[in-house]
Order: structure tokens, then C-alpha cells, then sequence
């Protein structure tokens, strides 16, 4: 790790040292708050979580190896074990050292960063631009759902000299945390994918989504590149990012012409630029894979790309575990789209769902954090699934029951509207049904918030 010293580290987390002086000059080979993941010469970060307090791990990764610890408490030669000497930094905040670290860092770093945030689509347009640049580049990209001020940070720290671009996914639920996440990400190029629901009960209204993600900006570099959707009627209104006119995608600079659909299996287009027309064989599912492969062209040109190499990284894509993900097991065909929902992406995976062949089945659940707002937001999206392709729609949770209702209206006002619908308060309810509602050769789609934990449902059926 570059210029990642005992005693840099030290400096940037304003912390207290206890241990060898010869071991100021040593290199850290790492940094995780994981012990389990710690290995020889890391440097393992105590925290304290709800349920697990990491300092109770630190003699389990000294004799891993580990180089130092850093600790929010005094620790005695009991915490490192007999044959373990004390080396750790004392520090009053383990959460706030781990950002400031990696923010010291990144400012070590060379390599380009693609900084990704939005409402909707973060990690869709993550994994198309990262796909995309690896037909070039070694590229770094967030895990998981590591997006967050914990997240991000070890997404940092875990760049090496290998890599050529990292591209980092942002979310945010609040006012601020983007300016902190930005002020560690340090992002060359900022994409944001759309400003939609999400988080209006933290930030009220359209507006104050607009106004907390635009925080990415106060990062961006001073030579860097604002990537926007033209589509949006939010970001439209941007006119400038520091002195500089935005680059926005899906709109004259960057549009899709000879759009052919290929149903659960991708689509086909031409993207056009200023520059040239790239053939996209996208082969990742849904209406809105064309949007983050605009995205995603102009990021690559931006960093040099040629036009065959685009086209090659774009083929190269493939879905992920949890979003839209295409499962086929015997007869039967699942879309797992399991790993969080909003009114946005529930109308998309609908109209993802109304592509399969065969009968459709879409089982929703609830959606989190949508405020006061939040029962009429469930209702529409029943009245889209309503008048969607779909022939069955089966809600499931709590909140899902103002979707069942907004469904049923629909279906009272129309009696030609032959939708199956049903609802259930938990998933147990529905397996212990699911026999008599499922038939074979089915197209299943499972959506909803990551709360709601409908993996379970993906593993049962």
C-alpha cells in the first residue's frame, strides 16, 4: 500500500501510538475491521458494533500476524496475549479513523476514480462501467452493497498497485454524508444515474435527493468530468460543474438509435456519440441496460478508449446475484432483483418481467424508506403492475398490502383485467400456497427492499 507507513497512518488518524518505535517505518500490507480477514502485516481497525465489539478480536489477529491495531480504548498486554507484544494506535473514534485513513490514502493514489451515485440504478451502471473499462483497464470496483461511509472507505483501501481505475459506488439516505463520502473518494468522474424516491424521508422532497447527491461535486477534481442522465429532470438543470459543461447521456451528446430487444437476454443498440457509433450487444436484461451503457461509453471515452474496445467491454457484461438477475432451474425461470427496491425500479422490473415468454408472476414485496409518501407509493406501484404484462401479482409484507390495493382498484374499474392477484403478510404464508398459486414453465419476478430478505424466497423456490 502506497506510502501506507505505521507512522503515516498515525498522522492520519491523529491517533496515539503504543509499540516498538522500530515498527514506525514498517509498510501496512492492508486494512480491514473484519478479523477474519486480517492477514500478516494488515492492519486490523476495532470496532464496535451492535452486537460484536471488535476489540474482543485483537489477539485472534496478532496471531494472524496482523502489523498493529487501532483501538478505541486502552488495551493491556492481556488483549495481545502472552507471546504477542503490544503495537496499537489509540484513537477516540475507530469509524472516523477508517475514513481518515483511507482518505490519506487516496491521496497517495495515481489512478483514475469513477464516482457512482443516483436514486436508482447505482449498481446496474456500476457493473456496466467496470465491465466495460476492463476490456482496457485492471479495474477496482465496490462489492456488494460496500457503498456507504463504512463501505466506501475499504473500498479505497483495498486498491493495490495492480489497478489502473477504480470505480466506487456512493448512497447516501442523508444530508452530509455525501460530502463526506466525496471528500475520501476523491472522484475523477462522477456519474450520477438519475435523481428519483428514495431516502424522501430523510431529504423531503425531489429537490433535497438533487441537492444531497450534486454533494459528489465538492470531490471531483479539478480536471474532472461530470457524467450526467440527460433524461432527467433534475440533472438537466445543471448547466455547470466547476467552470465545466457536463456530459450528459441520453440525450444529443450520447443516444441509442436501432433499439432491439432480446427479452430476459439483453438488448441490442447503436450508441452514438460525437465521436462515433458503437454496436452495444448488451447482455444484461432490461429496458434501462441501454441508459448505463450510454453511461458507461462515455466514461470509457473520457478515459481513452477505443471503439472496439467499448463494444468488447460491453459484451462482456454480466448481471449480478440480487439485480436482475436471470436464475433458470428445471422449468422454471426466476428474475432475482431481491436486493433493494423503489416506486422507479419496481415499474422497471415489471417492465423487465413483461418481456419473458410464458406466464409472468411477480411477486413484490415492501419497499423502505419512502417517508410520509410512502402508502400512495405503494399503491402506484400496484396500479402499474395492474396494467403491466404480468398475470399474477403476489404482495407480501406489511406495507406490500397498499400495493394488493392499488392493484385491486385498478382491477375493479376494469373487468376485462384478469390479473391473479393475492396478498400475504410473510413469505411463509406464501410458500405454505405457493403449489396452487406457481405452475410450471413460469416466469417469476422477486422485488423488493433488501429488508424484506426475499433471497430466502429465491432459495425456496
Amino acid at each position: 500500500m502506497k506510502q501506507m507507513t505505521l507512522s503515516n497512518i498515525i498522522e492520519a488518524c491523529h491517533g496515539t501510538y503504543h509499540g516498538p518505535q522500530e515498527k514506525l517505518s514498517s509498510m501496512a500490507e492492508g486494512v480491514v475491521i473484519d478479523s477474519r480477514k486480517a492477514e500478516p502485516g494488515f492492519v486490523f481497525i476495532a470496532t464496535k458494533g451492535e452486537r460484536v465489539d471488535g476489540h474482543s478480536f485483537v489477539r485472534q489477529v496478532m496471531e494472524k500476524g496482523a502489523l498493529c491495531v487501532i483501538a478505541e480504548r486502552t488495551l493491556q498486554q492481556e488483549d495481545f496475549g502472552p507471546q504477542n507484544e503490544i503495537c496499537y494506535i489509540q484513537v477516540s473514534d475507530s469509524f472516523q479513523a477508517l475514513k481518515d485513513i483511507a482518505a490519506f490514502y487516496r491521496s497517495r493514489l495515481s489512478i483514475p476514480v469513477v464516482g457512482i451515485t443516483g436514486s436508482v440504478g447505482k449498481t446496474s451502471t456500476k457493473e456496466m462501467i467496470a465491465g466495460v473499462l476492463s476490456a482496457k483497464f485492471q479495474v477496482l470496483k465496490t462489492e456488494g452493497n460496500l457503498n456507504n461511509e463504512i463501505g466506501l472507505p475499504l473500498t479505497i483501501l483495498s486498491i493495490r498497485d495492480c489497478h489502473e481505475v477504480a470505480v466506487v459506488e456512493m448512497g447516501i439516505s442523508d444530508f452530509g454524508e455525501m460530502s463526506r463520502l466525496t471528500a475520501i473518494a476523491r472522484p475523477d468522474i462522477c456519474v450520477i444515474t438519475n435523481i428519483g424516491q428514495c431516502h424522501l424521508e430523510n431529504l423531503g422532497t425531489r429537490d433535497g435527493i438533487l441537492k444531497a447527491k450534486t454533494e459528489i461535486f465538492e470531490g471531483l477534481s479539478k480536471d474532472g468530468y461530470a457524467v450526467l442522465n440527460g433524461a432527467d429532470d433534475k440533472l438537466i438543470t445543471i448547466s455547470q460543474v466547476h467552470g465545466k459543461k457536463p456530459y450528459f447521456f441520453d440525450s444529443e451528446d450520447c443516444y441509442a438509435t436501432d433499439v432491439v430487444s432480446r427479452g430476459l437476454f439483453g438488448t441490442d443498440c447503436r450508441i452514438h456519440t460525437k465521436d462515433c457509433v458503437i454496436w452495444a450487444q448488451i447482455g444484461v436484461p432490461g429496458a434501462h441496460q441501454v441508459s448505463n451503457a450510454m453511461a458507461a461509453v462515455m466514461v470509457a471515452q473520457l478515459l481513452g478508449m477505443t471503439k472496439e474496445e467499448i463494444e468488447t467491454g460491453i459484451r462482456m457484461v454480466r448481471a449480478i446475484g440480487g439485480r436482475n438477475h436471470i436464475v433458470q432451474k428445471g422449468e422454471l425461470t426466476v428474475i432475482d432483483d431481491c436486493y433493494n427496491a423503489n416506486p422507479v425500479s419496481m415499474r422497471a422490473a415489471l417492465d423487465l418481467l413483461g418481456l419473458a415468454l410464458g406466464r409472468k408472476v411477480a411477486v413484490l414485496g415492501d419497499m423502505f424508506e419512502l417517508g410520509e409518501d410512502s402508502d400512495a407509493l405503494h399503491r402506484s406501484v400496484g396500479e402499474y403492475a395492474a396494467l403491466s404484462k404480468a398475470d399474477v401479482l403476489v404482495c407480501i409484507g406489511e406495507n406490500a398490502r397498499y400495493i394488493f390495493e392499488g392493484a385491486d382498484r385498478v382491477m375493479a374499474q376494469d373487468e376485462k383485467n384478469k390479473l391473479s392477484l393475492y396478498y400475504f403478510t410473510d413469505k411463509a404464508s406464501f410458500l405454505a400456497r405457493r403449489d396452487e398459486i406457481l405452475r410450471a414453465e413460469d416466469t417469476i419476478l422477486l422485488k423488493a427492499s433488501h429488508g424484506m430478505a426475499f433471497e430466502t424466497l429465491l432459495e425456496q423456490l
